[in-house]
């Protein structure tokens, strides 16, 4: 199988090689005297443990769950994309949430897709997060999904060459962009120097970007909106997120109980009375929002938001409903959701997928298992999956009876080859796989900052990130 290294043109690198964009940075890393990297990276752990930039860990495959907290492994070595590169890639996300946003607002009004026969409509209408209660609800600009979190990975093509594509789209609520904010932080504070002989174009202005996007979501009529940030609470896995982001917009932080609706307006308490909010940007799931419409249990949410929601004196964003674009069957997809709205051809490139709920690429896939990436459709966080090349003959035997019992519930995806970059590790510097994952924000215009979350896979040979 081929490889593609980010910083090496050949593997195993020497020193020899180095791709154009890094030979800067390569030599001014041979140059670091030994023990100096470990001596930052102790640094680096000792500011995350006092500023409590932790995530946590839990088996919940939604954000209502707690969990052991863990501190942010955070690497070392940069990632470098070159600018060229990185506009081509924003050109292809940019192209690809328009499309998204496109398909949820059809899907909820005309499903012009479903008739067309583009897109199965069982597949939508038979899916456990398309909400109905959404059905002709208008939405500010027919955006719905405010914030997008694309998953990234960079394989070699035919030739060699390394080649991004889209491995899966998060638009409920996507996680990470804090860290992402926080290690760039972290970066300029161990290695000004870097920054001095490199042109690195900032992220620090996210925040602002986020709360313009919010802003301009606002009920029509609205001139200086409220906005407010909703968290499950601190036991959250990302709560630290959360709070930081609610710090950095310099709004409020939230919890459902913080809440109340009132003719059909959405108030906050607060010590000096009640406050409309305008605006909430949600970090609770669709089912945790309002007791009244979906989980009658739930504690997380305010009862009666969707009928302030409906009735368009709030907004609410991710907009309820926007699930229904993320699931992973609806993902083979998007490439002729980009065709049938836009009238282009996809910039960036979908990983090829198997969809179990066809017979025939059923039968590949259960013959195949050892070869590929087989996961639930609605599973998250690395939940409901296998992974053949890493699971032992009776994992695989086992996975094989789930996915027959319920083929129309997992797609499968070839184990690509996924890049590496030098990554610092107990034992040194070594190569270790990656993914990125860039945050797009829609409101009057969609757009993002010129950087992302490298995740890495810490293990040698491994092909699960984790937050670094």
């Amino acid at each position: 199988m081929q490889k593609f290294d980010e910083m090496y043109a050949m593997l195993p690198f020497d020193g020899s090689d180095v791709r154009e964009h890094y030979k800067r940075y390569a030599h001014w890393l041979a140059q670091q005297p030994p023990g100096v990297m470990q001596d930052r990276r102790a640094e680096a752990e000792m500011i995350f443990r006092r500023v409590g930039i932790t995530f946590a860990v839990y088996g919940a495959k939604d954000e209502s769950g707690a969990g052991n907290e863990r501190l942010i492994p955070f690497d070392l070595i940069p990632r470098i994309i070159p600018a060229h590169e990185w506009s081509r890639m924003q050109q292809g996300l940019v192209q690809r949430v328009t499309a998204l946003n496109r398909f949820i607002h059809d899907v909820y009004h005309g499903q012009d897709i479903l008739r067309a026969g583009v897109v199965p409509a069982d597949l939508i209408l038979n899916n456990a997060q398309y909400r109905p209660e959404m059905a002709g609800v208008q939405v500010p600009q027919n955006i719905y999904a405010h914030i997008a979190g694309i998953d990234i990975v960079r394989a070699p093509n035919a030739q060699g060459e390394g080649e991004y594509y889209v491995l899966e789209d998060n638009l409920r609520v996507p996680s990470g962009v804090s860290y992402m904010l926080e290690n760039r932080k972290m970066m300029m504070r161990l290695f000004p120097e870097l920054f001095a002989q490199h042109q690195v174009s900032p992220v620090a202005h996210y925040p602002d970007l986020l709360l313009d996007t919010l802003r301009s979501s606002a009920p029509v009529g609205v001139a200086n909106p409220t906005v407010v940030v909703l968290t499950p609470g601190m036991y959250n896995s990302a709560y630290f997120e959360h709070a930081f982001l609610a710090q950095q917009m310099g709004v409020e932080l939230v919890e459902g109980q913080d809440l109340l609706v009132k003719d059909d307006f959405v108030w906050m308490r607060t010590t000096r009375g009640l406050r409309k909010v305008d605006v909430i940007y949600r970090r609770v799931d669709d089912d945790f929002l309002d007791p009244e419409v979906f989980r009658p249990t739930s504690t997380l949410g305010c009862s009666g938001l969707m009928r302030a929601y409906r009735a368009g004196n709030v907004a609410i964003c991710n907009a309820v409903g926007t699930g229904v674009a993320d699931d992973k069957s609806i993902y083979p997809y998007v490439p002729k959701m980009i065709e049938f709205y836009l009238g282009e051809k996809p910039i960036l490139k979908n990983v090829p997928t198997y969809m179990c709920r066809n017979k025939d690429e059923l039968g590949y896939v259960i013959a195949n298992m050892k070869d590929l990436v087989v996961k639930e459709v609605h599973g998250a966080g690395g939940y409901g999956m296998i992974i053949g090349p890493a699971a032992t003959n009776v994992e695989i035997e086992e996975f094989k009876k789930v996915v027959l019992a319920k083929p129309d519930g997992y797609i499968a995806q070839p184990t690509l080859s996924l890049s590496s970059c030098p990554t610092f590790v107990e034992s040194g510097i070594a190569p270790r796989h990656i993914d990125l994952r860039p945050f797009v924000l829609s409101g009057k215009e969609v757009q993002m900052v010129p950087g992302g979350l490298t995740r890495v896979a810490l293990e040698d040979g491994s092909l699960a990130g984790s937050y670094t």
